[in-house]
Order: C-alpha cells, then sequence, then structure tokens
C-alpha cells in the first residue's frame, strides 16, 4: 500500500551536506510533511496518502516524525530542519498548539506556506487545515456511548494529551457532548497517557479500580483505545463499554470480537492526500479552503465490512 519516495541522489547529497546550494532543481516542488509520530497506523495511513498525491502531482515528498507523541522538542528540531531547507511548503501536525508557532512565525516571513494536517496549531499562520472534525466525532463516540450505557451511570475519558488540538477537541467534544445531551451520565475522571498502549492500561486499571460502578471508558485515539482495552480485561472488567477512536489491526480485532463496542474512524490516507494537495496549490500561490475536513465514521460489529467503511479503516 505504501509508496517509498526517496531524495534524487544530488539532492540528498546536499541535505546531508548541509550546501548552499538548493536540495532540488529550481522547478521541482519540495514539501516535507513533519508528523506527529510513527508508531502508530494512523501515521501510515497519513504517509500512504500523502505518497499517492505526491506521484500524482510529481512532487517531492518526505515525511518524518518523532519516535513517540511526547517528544515535543524532537518535533520542533525537525520542524526547524525542514525550514532550513527552504521547502515550498510545510505540512504540520502539531503535538503542542502553541509550542511551534515561532517557527510558524518564521516560515511565514520567508513566504512557506504551512499547510497543517490531523492537528491544527493556535494560530492563524498555516493557510489551511486538513483534519478531522474531532469535537463532532467525539460528540458523536458520547451519544454511542450514552446509548450502550442506558443513558445514565459513570464514564471516564483516556485521552493521549491535552497540548494537541486532537487531544483537546476530542476531550472536549465527549464530554460537553455528555453534559449537555445526557445530563445522566457522569464523566469521572479524564486521563491521559500520551498515546501509549502501556500507560493507558496502567490508567485504566487505577481508573477501574476507584470507580467499582463505571460502566463505560473512551480511548481518544488509537493508543489510548488499546491501552484502556488491556486495562478493562487485565482486571477482569469485561462488562465496562469500551469505545475507541481511529482503527488499526488491534482494534479492527476488538471490534469484530465485541471486546470493543466500536470505534470512531477517521480518513488518514485523505488526511495526507488533501496536505500535500493544499500544500502544491499553496506554493503556487493558488487559493486554499482556510479548514478541510476529512469526514470521520462510527465503526462496529455490525458495519465494519461495509464497502464505505472499509475503504476509511486501515491496518
Amino acid at each position: 500500500m505504501f509508496v517509498t519516495r526517496t531524495l534524487a541522489a544530488c539532492g540528498l547529497a546536499a541535505l546531508v551536506a548541509g550546501a548552499a546550494v538548493p536540495a532540488q532543481a529550481q522547478d521541482t516542488i519540495y514539501v516535507p510533511m513533519i508528523s506527529k509520530g510513527f508508531q502508530h497506523q494512523f501515521w501510515q495511513a497519513v504517509k500512504a496518502g500523502a505518497d499517492q498525491a505526491a506521484e500524482e502531482l510529481g512532487v517531492e515528498v518526505t515525511f518524518e516524525g518523532p519516535d513517540n507523541e511526547g517528544q515535543v522538542d524532537r518535533q520542533i528540531d525537525m520542524l526547524a530542519a525542514a525550514l532550513a531547507k527552504n521547502p515550498k511548503a510545510v505540512g504540520f501536525a502539531a503535538l503542542d498548539s502553541q509550542a511551534a508557532i515561532p517557527l510558524l512565525r518564521q516560515a511565514n516571513d520567508k513566504g512557506i506556506p504551512i499547510i497543517a494536517f490531523d492537528s491544527g496549531v493556535d494560530s492563524d499562520i498555516p493557510v489551511s487545515t486538513a483534519a478531522t472534525d474531532n469535537i463532532a466525532a467525539a460528540a458523536l463516540a458520547a451519544d454511542k456511548m450514552a446509548e450502550l450505557i442506558g443513558g445514565s451511570g459513570q464514564v471516564a475519558v483516556v485521552a493521549h494529551d491535552q497540548t494537541s488540538r486532537t487531544g483537546i477537541d476530542r476531550v472536549d467534544g465527549f464530554v460537553n457532548q455528555m453534559k449537555e445531551a445526557h445530563p445522566d451520565i457522569e464523566v469521572v475522571t479524564v486521563q491521559y497517557g500520551g498515546g501509549d498502549q502501556l500507560e493507558s492500561t496502567e490508567l485504566t486499571k487505577a481508573i477501574l479500580a476507584g470507580n467499582p460502578d463505571l460502566k463505560g471508558i473512551f480511548g481518544a485515539n488509537e493508543g489510548s483505545a488499546i491501552g484502556v482495552l488491556n486495562g478493562v480485561t487485565e482486571m477482569g472488567r469485561d462488562e465496562v463499554v469500551v469505545i475507541g477512536y481511529d482503527s488499526g489491526t488491534q482494534q479492527k480485532e476488538a471490534v469484530r470480537s465485541g471486546k470493543m463496542a466500536g470505534a470512531i474512524t477517521q480518513n488518514p490516507v485523505g488526511i495526507g492526500y488533501e496536505t500535500v494537495k493544499a500544500a502544491v496549490a499553496a506554493s503556487k500561490g493558488e487559493s486554499v479552503p482556510s479548514s478541510i475536513d476529512t469526514g470521520f465514521y462510527w465503526y462496529d460489529s455490525s458495519n465494519i465490512d461495509d464497502p464505505k467503511i472499509a475503504a476509511v479503516l486501515y491496518d
């Protein structure tokens, strides 16, 4: 599914040497994409979409991210290195919605368009953001949870972070929807595990130990959801309803088996594709929409094999 793209030998040599000459020919559009990480299958699917767009549009795209989604400083270093190569445009998925703003200002001053993807920044510098409407998606997760637990009781959230727009919006979308539409359901706690399965597992076990009447837990990204599932299993609390976010092999297997009630899937291939498409357009001075909604879907054991759903699941 994935297309491996490499820089031309001369361009690579120039980058490695830090030479002053351009890394690409004048007419070549080069777009680095700085992701949140590589540890989840979600990001591999985003990369696949970026590679597809790069091939179709005849441009050069690189894709990199830190080892995990807690390495904000590492991501900032990657962004700085990308900007030093004077690309035509940059795709950026911020781990911290504010930490990158000084570098984004530098890019803006140099006339380098920024396309935010997956997670926006607290700034109007990006000319466009290609992402899921995470508030609406998490609100749908809340509605599904309410339906599955009978409209009342206690639930909890395990999320990846409280610094990225995805982390903030998914928590707010879920919690606020519960308050507004399902007042008989109490969100007893929100915990943050950095999207790490092991840390999210331990957080889940602690939540379950402290809340014996808990009816459900929402895992707000791939790593969080798998951690929640593992924690529920290890504690022998299979009656607790688990709802996830994203897909990936483990989540799909859990949904098929009924261990996970269902999940929200994004369209990661579409996110990657639309980011590169917008970056190329912006680099040519063409107008691009300020927001590109790449869509989301609820899937469970009843519709996971539906062609429309299967097309946006990833592994």
